[in-house]
């Protein structure tokens, strides 16, 4: 717990009175590998922080699922507009490694709203990133090529080609996997 104390100040700082009443609605859990965290129609309960392991946000399909997020260590995670409306989800959220979370129900999150100034700065802080995150996944869509978002993607996680199935990443970057067998090709 005291990782993720240490994070968390490095958003804002924390009295001892602000962290006990944070850490106390604080779970940590560990999930194996391929563990679905959220089905489609479920409701998301849960805000996560990534302790370790890598999460993935997709849309599943009969023939191919879409991927459309990776979450890594100290990233938050969630269906989040799910976890904000507390409506059915329609995508899925699974563990690709062994995963530490620690999560925080909706209903305790909004009690730590009431009690806690702090509370409600990391709840900004985590709203703010899983929004930037969203945001700079669109504009890449947008703006760059497959090649590109390749690139940008393995220039961040350079570990990811060796912990994410390549039909994952292909379907992350817009592409089939015969596709991005191409541009790995073309570009090593």
């Amino acid at each position: 717990m005291v990782a993720i104390r240490t994070y968390f100040e490095q958003l804002t700082p924390l009295s001892d009175q602000d962290w006990e009443i944070f850490s106390s609605k604080l779970v940590r859990e560990t999930f194996p590998k391929k563990t679905q965290l959220l089905a489609v129609g479920q409701t998301e309960n849960y805000l996560s922080f990534v302790a370790s392991g890598i999460v993935r946000l997709y849309i599943p399909h009969s023939e191919n699922d879409l991927t459309f997020g990776f979450v890594f260590e100290n990233g938050f995670v969630s269906a989040y507009d799910s976890f904000l409306t507390q409506s059915s989800s329609v995508y899925a959220v699974e563990c690709l490694t062994k995963t530490e979370l620690w999560r925080i129900s909706y209903r305790d999150l909004q009690t730590i709203y009431k009690e806690s100034e702090a509370g409600n700065i990391i709840g900004r802080m985590a709203s703010e990133e899983l929004f930037l995150l969203k945001s700079k996944r669109e504009l890449s869509l947008l703006n760059d090529s497959a090649e590109e978002r390749y690139q940008k993607l393995f220039s961040e996680r350079p570990e990811l080609i060796r912990q994410v199935p390549l039909k994952y990443i292909a379907s992350y970057i817009g592409v089939t996997p015969q596709a991005l067998s191409r541009i790995r090709k073309r570009i090593s």
